[in-house]
């Protein structure tokens, strides 16, 4: 047996793959290299900085350095004739005008040792490009990926663009999978779908923090991604040990953007854990995602485009808040379909209701672009119901096509007698009310405390979804 012939082809193939690796080199040195422009800080209005001389696309981040500061990072949000209009993502004390703004070099992907058809390129992608991966895992980051936890520096995480291409709306999975949440009033009359997205309708201080924390810890998910969008600093410490745990924060990534940070932030905080969400989906992961709140996103991109001069429309809102809001919803959901080695993105948004008001146009906004809502009523929380959902008020969209046939006759029956009870309540408690006059309502008034029973549920209580149908079809059973 001759050996000398496959280790010749051997060398030869390593010389070819050498010879395309000093090919692309060479095609390198050849590329001529385009020379950035520099900027000049000419006014800070408000939140906005305007600098001429520098041709940067909108979405492209740029540097502002004044003498004896540190950078300040800044995103292109408009322009006029030639002058840019950026927004910071930090502080601007010190800076002075004249200050320079260099936009950000595009990323440039080095060539690959001997791979073919892939010469050196410099990519057009100005846009930011933030850690993404499993280090991110049991990690608390800013928006700028930036860890906040004090336990190092991330590894295992490489930086992606935080823009993503839309996936098709004929190439996405259906949703066809019923989704266990651990939370009873939700699995047995709001029955939620892998990749569905819904809406937590809420004012303050009914709750809304702990049904996510419950949600967080019982849902069936590889992946949670918590963005914590606009809320109070102090709430980012306290989900995390309090109300997510540490077998929830283990498979978890939390992205914390608090009330004091710039508009921007906020804005980019909500679209960094959407990205991270992506990432784990096109991996095949379940993911789980919880952003609290859809609200204080809107009320960023409110700040931006107020000031930059775009004209308010509905009730403060400019017309950019209500195009932003389903750009951001419409990214999660399911992936490709079947055989594409792609997951979901089960997602749930908290949406402010100001003064209680369900007619806010944000909520009624969003209402519109996603997949179902679930309410909670500020009454049932004052009268110690917990967790406070309104099934009245709140659907799930998906429902009939993830429940089965008996699940969902029985929630509508269940639905029928609660409308039936609460419209007699105050008969009830004026002691008006006799029994045997009405049939159905008799049978409402009978199984009311066994119907509360089964909507309230202990923060620390999980119920599983099986256990919850079975429960509320055994209870209709007795109707």
């Amino acid at each position: 047996m001759n050996i000398a012939t496959p280790l010749a082809e051997r060398l030869a193939q390593r010389g070819t793959r050498w010879q395309r690796w000093l090919a692309d080199l060479q095609s390198y040195a050849e590329l001529p290299q385009p020379l950035e422009s520099t900027g000049t800080l000419l006014r800070v209005t408000g939140l906005v900085l305007e600098a001429a001389g520098i041709r940067a696309p909108v979405g492209s981040v740029c540097e502002v350095r004044s003498e004896g500061q540190p950078p300040v990072l800044a995103e292109v949000v408009g322009f006029n004739g030639d002058r840019a209009f950026l927004m910071p993502t930090g502080e601007l004390h010190g800076l002075a005008s004249g200050a320079r703004v260099l936009p950000r070099p595009a990323p440039q992907q080095p060539p690959r040792f001997g791979h073919e058809n892939h010469p050196w390129r410099r990519s057009e992608d100005r846009g930011l490009h933030l850690p993404m991966g499993e280090g991110l895992l049991g990690r608390v980051v800013d928006s700028h990926g930036q860890p906040l936890d004090r336990l190092g520096p991330i590894s295992a995480a490489l930086p992606e663009p935080m823009v993503r291409r839309p996936i098709n709306a004929m190439d996405r999975d259906p949703i066809r999978t019923p989704l266990d949440t651990g939370v009873r009033a939700i699995n047995a009359l709001l029955t939620v779908g892998r990749g569905q997205r819904l809406g937590l309708f809420a004012g303050t201080g009914v709750g809304k923090s702990v049904l996510l924390g419950m949600m967080a810890r019982y849902t069936q998910a590889d992946v949670i991604v918590v963005g914590l969008i606009g809320e109070r600093g102090r709430e980012v410490k306290e989900f995390i040990e309090d109300i997510l745990g540490d077998e929830g924060r283990a498979r978890s990534v939390v992205v914390a953007a608090p009330a004091d940070a710039p508009p921007l932030v906020r804005l980019q905080g909500a679209g960094y854990a959407t990205a991270i969400a992506e990432h784990f989906r096109d991996r095949g992961k379940h993911v789980l995602l919880l952003m609290d709140s859809l609200t204080r996103y809107a009320m960023a991109q409110r700040e931006i485009a107020l000031a930059i001069g775009e004209p308010p429309a509905t009730k403060g809102y400019p017309p950019s808040v209500f195009a932003k809001l389903p750009q951001l919803v419409e990214r999660s959901g399911n992936g490709m379909g079947a055989g594409s080695g792609q997951g979901s993105i089960t997602a749930f948004y908290t949406v402010l209701t100001e003064g209680d008001d369900p007619q806010d146009p944000i909520a009624d906004a969003a209402r519109g672009i996603l997949d179902g809502h679930i309410v909670l009523s500020r009454e049932l929380a004052e009268g110690g119901h917990f967790p406070a959902i309104d099934v009245e008020k709140s659907v799930s969209r998906v429902m009939t096509s993830v429940a089965a046939r008996e699940h969902q006759l029985a929630a509508r029956r269940m639905r029928q007698l609660l409308a039936k009870v609460n419209k007699a309540r105050d008969l009830i408690q004026l002691g008006a009310y006799q029994p045997g006059h009405d049939a159905e309502l008799d049978t409402a008034v009978r199984l009311q405390p066994a119907m509360l029973e089964l909507l309230q549920q202990d923060m620390h209580e999980r119920s599983p979804l099986d256990a919850a149908r079975g429960q509320l079809c055994h209870l209709m059973n007795l109707a």
